[in-house]
C-alpha cells in the first residue's frame, strides 16, 4: 500500500475508530463503595461458607405438628433452624433452602473458574422473596418464612421434581413449585398462592432478586467490563454495561431481566411478563477486589395479583453459560447475551452470525486445536477481504507511477496548495485514479476487525482453552508477570501482543521502503505510532484475538510481496494511465461540486489578495 496522505488518514480514521470501540467497550471506572457494604459482603461470605461446611439436611416432608397437634407457627422463625436440600443433574448442583423456599446458590458442574474451582451462580447474597402478611397482619419477607418440603413427585428420565410449601392454621398458603430438567439449564419454577388477599398487599405481588456475582475469569477487572444488565421489553433487547453502577425501570411488556457476565448468565423470565420491573447495580471498586466480587445487583419484579383468591404465577430461571445456540433454542432473546456486535457497530452482530461463526464452527467441530482453527479462520477471511486488499495495492501502485508528475506540481505551485489541490485533481482525473482508492478499502476492513474483536471476547468454546503458550484463549497471555502496573498497558507481558504489534511494524517498514518519504513529519512517523499503540490496546485483550492479529499480518506482509513483485506491473499501470489521459474525462456531480466550490475559493482568495 502507498502511505500518501489520503492513505494516511485512512490509518488514523482506522486508529480513531479502534480507540472508540476499545473505550466504550471496556469502560471501567472505579467506583468507590462504603466500609460498610464491604463488612456486610464479608460476614455474609463468612456465614454462606460455613453453611457449607455443614452436609446438607434433608427437610422433613412431614409438617410441623407437635406432639399435641398443635400446628408450630410456620411465621416463627427463630426457632426452626435453616434447612438446605440438594439436587443434583447432569448439568446442576443446586442448594434449596426452608427459609422461602427458593434455590440459595447453582454449581455448573461442567464448567470450572479461574481458580479451578466449580462455577457457582448466586453463591454470594443471592435472595428471591417477596413481602407477605402473616399472620398478625405484619409484613414479612417469605425469606423469612419456615417452608416444608414435600415428598417428590414421581422423578424420571427427563425432570426432577421439587415442592415447598407453606401453610399456616388459618388457611393461608404458598406452594413454589419446581421443575428441574435433567440435561437443561432452564429451571420452572411456579408460584401458587391461595387466600391471595389475605396474604399479598396491594393487588401487587412485588418479587424481590437479589444477587452478587463472583469472580469467574482471571482477569477481574476486564470481566467486569464484559458484565451488564440485560432485558427484554416490548419484543427487543437491550442493555446498560455495569459501568460503575446504574438503575433501570422497566415497564409492562418486559419478558425477562438477567445479569450477564462475560461467559455465563443468570435470567428470571416471565412467560405472562412482568407488570414493573426495578432494578439498581453496582460494581464494588478496585479497593474491594479481594472479595472477587462482580456485580452487585438488587431488582422488584411486579406481578399483578388482580383481586383473584387464587393465583399462579409461572417463571422460568435461567442459571447457565452464555452459549449461542443453546439459549437460541428458547425462542425467548436469550442469545442476545452473547453480544457479537452492539453500539454503533451493532451491525457487525450479522458478519459474526452469517459468516464468522458458521465458519469456526464448522472448523472447530473438524479440527481439535482452537489455535489451528483461527490460524485457519484468518486465512478464510483474508480470502474473502481480498479483492479489497488487490485494489488498495494496484491503487498504491497508481499513486506511485503518478508521485513525479505530483512531485512537478508541487514545484510548479510552491504554496498555493489552493491552484495545486485542484490540478492534482485535473491530475487523477486523466489518469482514471481514486485517490482515495487506497483509503476506502482499509476502512471497509474495519466492521471484520470490530466483528472478530466481539466474536473472541463472546465465545465460550475459547474459554480454558489452551494453544502454545496461552493457557487460555479467551483471555491475555501472560509469559511474565511485573512487579509494578503500567499505565494503560497492565502489570503483566503478553507475547501475542508483541508478536502483532512487531508484525505490524513490518508492514509499516515495508511500505516506506515501497513507498516515497513524506514531507510532513506527522504523516511520516504516523505509521509507526499506530503499531505502538496497539502494544497498549492489546495487552489485556483475548488471546485469540491477538493471534489472530498476527496471523493476519503475517499473510499481509507475504500477500504484498506476491501481488507487488509478481502481480503489479508498473510499466503496464503508467501505460494504462497514459492512455487513460487521451480519453475523454466524464465528471460526476459530486466531482463537479467540488470543482466548483475550489474555483469560487481560489477567486475569493485572488480577491483578498488585491484587496491587500
Amino acid at each position: 500500500m502507498n502511505f500518501d496522505k489520503n492513505t494516511t488518514i485512512g490509518f488514523v480514521l482506522l486508529m480513531a475508530l479502534l480507540f472508540g470501540y476499545i473505550f466504550v467497550t471496556n469502560k471501567q471506572q472505579a467506583a468507590l463503595m462504603v466500609e460498610k457494604h464491604k463488612q456486610d459482603s464479608i460476614a455474609k461470605i463468612a456465614q454462606l461458607k460455613q453453611s457449607k461446611k455443614s452436609q446438607p439436611i434433608v427437610a422433613d416432608s412431614t409438617p410441623l405438628i407437635k406432639k399435641d397437634s398443635t400446628p408450630v407457627s410456620v411465621w416463627n422463625n427463630n426457632t426452626t433452624p435453616e434447612q438446605l436440600q440438594v439436587i443434583e443433574t447432569e448439568l446442576l448442583k443446586i442448594t434449596f433452602t426452608n427459609k422461602g423456599g427458593y434455590p440459595k446458590s447453582i454449581e455448573l458442574k461442567k464448567h470450572k473458574g479461574h481458580n479451578g474451582q466449580p462455577v457457582i451462580l448466586g453463591e454470594k447474597n443471592h435472595l428471591l422473596s417477596y413481602p407477605v402478611l402473616n399472620d398478625k397482619n405484619e409484613t414479612v419477607s417469605t425469606a423469612d418464612v419456615v417452608f416444608t418440603l414435600q415428598p417428590s413427585a414421581a422423578s424420571n428420565d427427563s425432570f426432577q421434581y421439587v415442592s415447598y410449601v407453606m401453610q399456616d392454621p388459618s388457611g393461608k398458603k404458598i406452594e413454589h413449585r419446581y421443575q428441574i430438567p435433567q440435561h437443561d439449564y432452564m429451571i420452572d419454577w411456579s408460584i401458587r398462592i391461595e387466600k391471595v388477599n389475605s396474604l399479598v398487599a396491594g393487588q401487587s405481588l412485588n418479587l424481590r432478586w437479589n444477587i452478587t456475582t463472583g469472580q469467574q475469569e482471571r482477569d477481574l477487572k476486564y470481566e467486569k467490563g464484559q458484565s451488564n444488565i440485560g432485558f427484554f421489553e416490548n419484543n427487543a433487547y437491550d442493555f446498560n454495561a455495569a459501568g460503575t453502577g446504574d438503575s433501570k425501570e422497566l415497564g409492562s411488556q418486559t419478558k425477562w431481566i438477567g445479569v450477564k457476565q462475560q461467559f455465563f448468565n443468570t435470567t428470571l423470565i416471565a412467560p405472562n411478563e412482568f407488570s414493573k420491573v426495578q432494578t439498581e447495580w453496582a460494581v464494588p471498586g478496585e479497593e474491594a477486589d479481594s472479595l472477587h466480587e462482580v456485580m452487585k445487583v438488587n431488582s422488584t419484579l411486579s406481578f399483578n395479583t388482580g383481586g383473584a383468591s387464587e393465583i399462579t404465577i409461572p417463571l422460568k430461571m435461567y442459571y447457565g453459560p452464555n452459549d449461542f445456540k443453546a439459549l437460541q433454542k428458547y425462542e425467548l432473546g436469550l442469545e442476545n447475551h452473547v453480544q457479537l456486535g452492539y453500539g454503533i457497530f451493532a451491525f457487525v452482530k450479522y458478519i459474526n452470525r452469517m459468516m464468522v461463526m458458521p465458519v469456526f464452527n464448522f472448523l472447530h467441530n473438524n479440527i481439535g486445536s482452537l489455535g489451528i482453527v483461527i490460524l485457519l479462520l484468518t486465512f478464510f477471511i483474508r480470502l474473502i477481504i481480498s479483492p479489497l486488499t488487490y485494489t488498495s495495492y494496484l491503487s498504491g501502485a497508481k499513486m506511485k507511477v503518478l508521485r513525479p508528475e505530483i512531485d512537478e506540481l508541487k514545484k510548479k505551485y510552491g504554496d498555493d496548495q489552493q491552484t495545486f489541490s485542484m490540478e492534482q485533481m485535473k491530475l487523477f482525473r486523466q489518469a482514471g485514479v481514486n485517490p482515495l482508492g487506497g483509503c476506502i478499502p482499509a476502512l471497509l476492513q474495519i466492521p471484520i476487525f470490530f466483528a472478530l474483536y466481539s466474536f473472541f471476547n463472546a465465545t465460550l468454546s475459547l474459554r480454558g482453552e489452551s494453544f502454545l503458550w496461552s493457557h487460555d484463549l479467551s483471555g491475555y497471555d501472560s509469559i511474565a508477570t511485573l512487579p509494578f502496573s503500567i499505565p494503560w498497558y497492565g502489570d503483566h507481558v503478553s507475547l501475542f501482543t508483541i508478536t502483532a504489534t512487531l508484525t505490524s511494524l513490518l508492514i509499516s517498514v515495508y511500505n516506506t521502503q515501497m513507498t516515497p518519504q513524506q514531507d510532513n513529519p506527522v504523516f511520516k512517523y504516523m505509521i509507526y505510532i499506530f503499531p505502538l499503540m496497539l502494544l497498549f490496546i492489546f495487552n489485556s485483550l483475548p488471546s485469540a484475538l491477538t493471534w489472530y492479529y498476527t496471523v493476519s499480518n503475517l499473510v499481509t506482509l507475504l500477500l504484498q510481496l506476491i501481488i507487488q513483485k509478481f502481480i503489479i506491473n508498473e510499466a503496464k499501470i503508467h501505460a494504462k494511465i497514459q492512455e487513460n489521459r487521451k480519453k475523454p474525462v466524464t465528471q460526476s456531480k459530486w466531482q463537479q461540486k467540488l470543482e466548483q466550490m475550489q474555483q469560487t475559493n481560489q477567486k475569493l482568495q485572488e480577491m483578498k489578495k488585491k484587496g491587500k
